[in-house]
């Protein structure tokens, strides 16, 4: 019996993100571009995001939505375009404009029976769903707003599933669009109650990492996508394939999430080099973990990131490839006496450890080399307050003070009191961020106020 994980992927960002995913699910399980699986079938544990058809295709559990025709085209002309079942491509006529309204309200209303309709048949189609992974962005309209209501709508139907988010935030300089301070906050705050973890990820980050490491001086979005891949694959190895320390969906949750409201992950991954650097590269446990845990490899931008004073509240650290527990563990122990990280004081274990046998599979397009075994690691670190206070708080309350831009998303049905709502939640979720940071307990402090 699989416990099986559905996919989904929602606006532009989302489902570009989604393709990669695919491209690299199908390298690593070795299906190729019509679905059909080569070599031997002993380990059935990819069927977790594979449906089998009766013609012996493997048909990826993934719903892709858009509310305008050209990103899913693409996908339909893509070369890959035979695995995908079409009737889960669902395409809109007109766009959500870059506004949350839009696409929350207006223009993804008419769309959303439609996306449960087919929610429901893949869900159907399982023996028992373990969770689901949602791409998205929450700077534009589709991605966002979409994005916000189908995940609401998820956790009013399916309650007990976790939901695990990939969100592409904005970057600190890099911008793609103007209202993504409003977007992304309104977007934060329906994040804050309908998803259970939330890996933060931004393409300014990723861009360093790609001119730094693998020599590319403009890389694309396609180059960004495969080094994010890697991390999702790495997250979900675990499911598709027999290992020896397993780590679920739900495992993730429990481990990482110590108060529902701090969900939001950092991610780093390593050996991330290019074939030549890879000659001089340390790539054995110790050499690569440290790579990991370096603030410039993280996938989100945090500004002056300080090992001792940020701090995390729980880590997981995913292996894969020719790596022992014994050697796994060592390195942890390795990493909190040497300072590498600091935890917070009541988290004395703070590591959750991953491993699994078979290392991420290189696709020939791709940038990185190749290597016996690779590291992923997920932290829940109190630095990512900083990403919503800089990024999206400061830059919303100067737009907000002037009310520009409001006008396109009261025009769409959305009321201002909406705004004042979200920014209120934001603050206080930095407020809990810093309360995890001080010494005390809330509510000792709250009895010694009295």
């Amino acid at each position: 019996m699989v416990r099986e994980v559905l996919t989904l992927n929602v606006g532009q960002c989302g489902i570009q993100l989604g393709q990669a995913v695919w491209e690299q699910y199908c390298a690593e399980h070795n299906i190729d571009i019509t679905g059909k699986k080569q070599g031997d079938l002993k380990d059935k544990s990819f069927l977790c995001f594979y449906e089998e058809t009766g013609a012996g295709q493997y048909v990826p559990r993934n719903l892709m939505v858009d509310l305008e025709p050209n990103v899913i085209d693409d996908v339909k002309n893509s070369k890959y375009s035979k695995i995908f079942h079409p009737e889960f491509l669902l395409s809109g006529k007109e766009d959500a404009a870059n506004n949350f309204a839009r696409g929350h309200y207006t223009v993804g209303k008419e769309m959303i029976d439609k996306v449960n309709d087919r929610l429901r048949k893949m869900v159907d189609n399982c023996d028992n769903v373990q969770g689901f992974v949602i791409n998205h962005s929450v700077g534009g309209g589709t991605g966002s707003g979409l994005g916000a209501l189908m995940l609401e709508r998820i956790a009013v139907d399916y309650r007990k599933k976790s939901k695990l988010g990939f969100e592409v935030y904005p970057s600190p300089t890099i911008s793609t669009c103007v209202v993504e301070p409003y977007n992304s906050m309104l977007t934060t705050h329906w994040l804050l109650d309908h998803t259970e973890v939330s890996v933060v990820l931004d393409n300014e980050a990723i861009y360093e990492i790609c001119q730094k490491w693998l020599d590319r001086k403009r890389p694309s979005y396609d180059n960004l996508n495969r080094l994010i891949t890697k991390t999702i694959s790495s997250m979900t190895a675990s499911l598709r394939f027999a290992g020896e320390l397993n780590v679920d969906l739900n495992e993730f949750q429990t481990n990482l999430v110590p108060f529902p409201r701090l969900h939001f992950m950092i991610t780093a991954m390593a050996p991330v080099v290019t074939k030549k650097k890879m000659e001089t590269q340390r790539c054995d446990i110790q050499g690569i973990t440290e790579t990991c845990f370096s603030a410039q490899n993280f996938f989100t931008k945090i500004a002056d990131f300080d090992a001792e004073e940020d701090k995390y509240m729980a880590i997981s650290v995913n292996y894969r490839g020719d790596v022992k527990a014994k050697e796994a563990n060592a390195t942890v122990q390795w990493l909190k006496t040497n300072k590498k990280v600091t935890f917070v004081e009541w988290c004395p274990t703070g590591f959750k450890v991953g491993l699994n046998d078979e290392p991420p599979a290189v696709l020939e397009d791709d940038d990185v080399a190749p290597s016996k075994r690779n590291i992923v690691m997920i932290g829940n670190n109190t630095a990512i307050s900083r990403v919503f206070s800089e990024r999206i708080s400061k830059k919303y309350d100067l737009m907000y003070s002037q009310r520009a831009f409001v006008h396109w998303y009261v025009g769409e049905g959305m009321e201002e009191g909406e705004f004042a709502e979200a920014r209120e939640d934001l603050g206080f979720l930095e407020k809990d961020y810093l309360d995890v940071l001080s010494e005390q307990a809330t509510d000792e402090a709250d009895d010694e106020s009295d």
